[in-house]
């Protein structure tokens, strides 16, 4: 696999604040701590504080929920004092879901492994934080797969991580590959959570991956103290609505804004906001109410109902790891520049955030019609319009613009406005007009010579048009679109060449090209 390497700001894909924090302009320098490279671990681990009683209660959560799994990878180098985590997170998308989502698994492997090699006295540890709280359940239903989508409609509702997977069955049997590792995984377990559990273990296990569910009682419970500090000050929304604030007034758009309370109630089958009321407390879309005192005692007695919105599951992430740096994409790093005074408030160190690789994956066919068609891999980040101008342009053998003639047509213009200026200055806006009349006819001409030449070069045209669709579906980018196994059923060493390529502190897009 030959890779090359596009700069994130020729995609046209990425926010603007997400490239300067990249750049490290130095207007988002206050949004964030270490900025990550392999020099800074050192630093960073010097901030991380971890108790030894955090580190053993993470060990027996994460001991009960591999029970049922074989070759469970070292969970109890996580009790050591010098063992520290590198964490993505995501949603539980049927089927890993996009590709981008198995690029973030593979970046964590890669900066764990490099880091064991460059600070020996140390263990570093890969965790996929599983995001079986959410309850989008629109988000992770369907994937696609050889280029058609697949869907799972339930009437299963709450937190998706305790939805029952078994109904997978009747969607499996719509799916012409056989897709036995999923079958395995959907239909012999209880819950969407263990089932992502047992197919990650099984595609990343032998690599040190660990999965943690936090949907558990213990671990709610260590984060208890700042899940009352939520329910009583609300002090998330103020502290966040600020550094918002700050970074709108620098111009840059902010993915997220925080709710008065940024909790939410779960039990199965349901997750609403918890929400204040003049005499306490309620559930949206319930009938439950609480006084306060109730609820600080159902926060005693069942931490586990209290689940973070987005605001607040990177506070919760930090509070129950020993980690230094979280790996995202180009939505999630911008979140989490909005939470630093929530980190400091709260005195947690704030991780390094690290963004996940970006990939386009070219097959071979692709790779050779690209070539064929005289193009480079960056020409096939451009828009489709534009593509099709630069090709037609680049190979036709008519010149399609009016440039020296319009040079000359500009001349004599120019001088007949003068002449008309001398005889009556009223005719300078007849002049002006006919003047931007024949503007506008040539720009109309140069139109038609292009869709004349697109015709006569129909077939790279359509080529082209062929191999763009193909690595940008819909117009939306591979990663975003393509599930891995449409490359895997094709090439079952496809996760072994991404581990062997991809550089987890490389922050440009990778082209792979297809050997």
């Amino acid at each position: 696999m030959e890779c090359q390497y596009v700069p994130l700001s020729a995609t046209g894909q990425f926010s603007s604040l997400f490239l300067d924090y990249l750049a490290q302009k130095e207007a988002v320098k206050p949004f964030y701590g270490e900025f990550p490279s392999i020099d800074a671990f050192p630093r960073q681990i010097q901030q991380k504080q971890f108790s030894d009683e955090n580190r053993n209660t993470l060990v027996d959560v994460l001991t009960r929920q591999y029970a049922s799994l074989s070759n469970v990878p070292d969970l109890d180098i996580l009790r050591q004092p010098n063992t520290f985590t590198v964490t993505t997170g995501h949603q539980l998308n049927i089927f890993t879901g996009p590709l981008y989502v198995v690029y973030k698994i593979v970046t964590i492997l890669n900066l764990a492994k490099k880091l064991n090699e460059t600070y020996p006295d140390y263990n570093f540890v890969p965790v996929y934080w599983m995001a079986t709280e959410d309850h989008d359940f629109a988000e992770i239903n369907h994937f696609r797969l050889f280029g058609r989508t697949h869907s799972w409609e339930t009437e299963q509702r709450g937190a998706v991580g305790r939805m029952n997977p078994r109904e997978l069955a009747d969607l499996l049997k719509t799916i012409p590959e056989k897709l036995l590792l999923f079958e395995q995984a959907y239909l012999n377990h209880d819950t969407l959570a263990d089932a992502v559990r047992y197919y990650m273990h099984e595609l990343f296990g032998a690599e040190g991956l660990i999965c943690l569910d936090a949907d558990d009682t213990d671990l709610k419970r260590i984060f208890s103290p700042i899940l009352r500090d939520e329910l009583l000050q609300q002090n998330t929304s103020a502290l966040v609505n600020g550094t918002t604030e700050t970074l709108n007034e620098l111009g840059y758009k902010t993915p997220i804004s925080p709710r008065d309370i940024n909790l939410f109630y779960l039990l199965d089958g349901l997750r609403e906001r918890i929400s204040r009321t003049d005499d306490g407390y309620e559930v949206l879309n319930t009938k439950l109410r609480f006084t306060e005192a109730e609820l600080l005692a159902e926060l005693e007695s069942n931490p586990e109902r209290f689940s973070p919105n987005v605001v607040m599951r990177p506070l919760y992430q930090e509070a129950i790891l020993p980690n230094l740096a979280y790996i995202g994409g180009p939505s999630e790093v911008p979140y989490w520049l909005q939470l630093k005074a929530e980190f400091d408030h709260y005195g947690l160190a704030f991780p390094m955030l690290i963004p996940r690789n970006f990939a386009l994956y070219v097959p071979r066919v692709a790779a050779r019609r690209i070539n064929k068609l005289g193009l480079t891999v960056t020409d096939m980040f451009q828009e489709v319009i534009a593509l099709k101008r630069a090709y037609v342009e680049h190979h036709t053998e008519h010149s399609l613009k009016f440039d020296a003639e319009n040079k000359a047509v500009n001349k004599a213009l120019a001088t007949i406005l003068q002449k008309a200026q001398l005889v009556d200055p009223t005719l300078e806006k007849a002049v002006l007009a006919e003047t931007k009349r024949f503007a506008n006819a040539v720009v109309s001409l140069e139109k038609k010579m292009r869709r004349a030449e697109e015709h006569n070069q129909e077939t790279g045209v359509r080529q082209l048009l062929t191999v763009k669709e193909e690595l940008f579906p819909g117009g939306t980018p591979q990663e975003r679109a393509d599930n891995f196994l449409t490359f895997y059923l094709n090439d079952t060493a496809f996760l072994q060449k991404l581990l062997a390529n991809f550089d987890p502190l490389n922050y440009q897009m990778q082209v792979c090209l297809e050997g």
